[in-house]
């Protein structure tokens, strides 16, 4: 069987072609994700007295616009005052004093340079003392916290790495099927 120079040069060319696209894929940067570090009050605790602030702590520095944090009783009325501040990785929410005993959410979308929104939500508990009389004695009432929410960036994150899953995938089957064809025609 005779190979003819044209198909060898075509052969070569498509495999470069290929080797390119593939250093392409393998050569993208590593995609930063900004995750959520801590919060302040803990996501899902309780805390008696109320917070001046809410404090959220990414792992990437916070750029200074276009950041929002939002915090609701458990009525759904805001009880932040909307002055945002943010310092490096930490974004600071000034807050309103608490009234109301009840589970508080705090709502948060914060921008990193170069990176997707972090969008997420969390819960905290706020229990307010009462004073009581000495006379009057009652049996605690247990609290309940809410787990933490997963972040919407996290969900982003896996939703890539199974993208470029399947792509190499089907980059493999196809250099397999190229490779099966060439082998056939040799």
């Amino acid at each position: 069987m005779r190979i003819d120079e044209g198909d060898h040069v075509k052969s070569v060319a498509r495999t470069i072609a290929g080797l390119a696209l593939a250093t392409l894929f393998f050569n993208i940067p590593a995609a930063y994700a900004n995750t959520l570090v801590a919060t302040s009050p803990i996501a899902g605790s309780t805390i008696k007295a109320g917070p001046s602030a809410v404090t959220v702590t990414t792992e990437l520095p916070l750029i200074e616009e276009g950041n929002d944090i939002i915090v609701t009783d458990p009525n759904g009325k805001r009880v932040d005052t909307g002055i945002l501040t943010v310092l490096g990785t930490e974004a600071v929410a000034e807050m309103k004093p608490l009234v109301t005993s009840g589970i508080y959410t705090v709502t948060y979308m914060l921008l990193a340079e170069a990176d997707l929104p972090l969008e997420g939500s969390f819960t905290f508990n706020y229990s307010a003392v009462v004073l009581t009389t000495p006379s009057a004695s009652a049996a605690p009432e247990p609290t309940t916290s809410a787990p933490a929410q997963q972040t919407g960036s996290n969900l982003a994150t896996n939703i890539f790495v199974i993208f470029l899953l399947g792509l190499s995938i089907l980059v493999l089957i196809g250099m397999g099927a190229y490779a099966r064809k060439i082998f056939k025609e040799r």
